[in-house]
């Protein structure tokens, strides 16, 4: 193993984005993160020049929050559980490539603007409307076979991996990705979250929802937390459909 390692990085600003390498020593159990901070503590590039920290973004720094995702050797995923020593063993190249994301509006190096995730689970209504001016008691029972379902989709960060490595989310689409899809599944299976199933199934008959996807199942392998992303999209296919006939013969929502 490699005593030092390399971090090439494709940095800068929109219209003025540029490679620059960083060298340094390889330790135990580091990881992106912790390596982007040993460059922002003294960022030397390998030509010996001393230049602008790299900037990135983080938060939780245990895959929670979805922040410090980038390209790593291309592949969509957290920085801070990408460990150093692991992917140089893969590869077999004491170099790591680092990247932003290229779905989303670039800020500044490593970061990106993910807004638009935001706005896509606004625009399906991802929330649960409730009334707290007085306590109604226990909530509805879930079972525990709905309960497993709805936690592993509930896991759902907002990271983008879906996003970036879906082919059919570019900028000649408004696709809104695999997540908002899958997050509209869960609120659908909740008791008081079904209720407004209608309006949220409606606007993914929109432009830019369910109609989108192109099926390529990128999204399911890259994402972190598992999640079972093309099965959602496959219910929530067959509940657009649903919901459609619906409209169509002036069916109650809930029937």
């Amino acid at each position: 193993m490699a005593e030092t390692f390399i971090l090439k990085i494709y940095r800068g600003t929109p219209g003025n984005q540029y490679w620059e390498e960083f060298e340094l020593d390889l330790v135990p159990f580091a990881n992106v993160i912790s390596s982007l901070m040993e460059i922002e503590k003294n960022p030397v590039n390998r030509k010996g020049e001393k230049v602008d920290p790299v900037v990135w973004e983080q938060g939780c720094l245990e895959e929670v929050c979805g922040s410090c995702s980038m390209l790593i050797n291309g592949y969509p995923r957290q920085a801070c559980t990408a460990l150093i020593e692991p992917i140089i063993k893969e590869t077999g190249n004491n170099t790591i490539v680092l990247a932003p994301f290229t779905k989303f509006p670039l800020v500044r190096d490593l970061i990106v603007d993910r807004s638009i995730m935001f706005d896509n689970l606004k625009k399906a209504h991802a929330w649960i409307d409730t009334d707290l001016t007085f306590d109604s008691g226990p909530g509805p029972r879930i079972s525990p076979k709905v309960q497993q379902v709805m936690y592993a989709l509930s896991t759902c960060m907002t990271c983008g991996c879906c996003s970036e490595s879906c082919p059919n989310v570019n900028s000649k689409t408004k696709f809104m990705g695999p997540a908002p899809l899958s997050t509209v599944r869960l609120l659908n299976m909740h008791p008081i979250g079904m209720t407004q199933r209608g309006e949220r199934l409606n606007a993914l008959m929109e432009e830019g929802g369910i109609a989108g996807c192109g099926n390529a199942q990128n999204c399911v392998k890259v994402c972190p937390k598992g999640i079972p992303l093309t099965d959602s999209i496959a219910e929530i296919g067959r509940a657009v459909t649903m919901q459609a006939l619906r409209n169509i013969f002036g069916r109650p929502e809930d029937e």
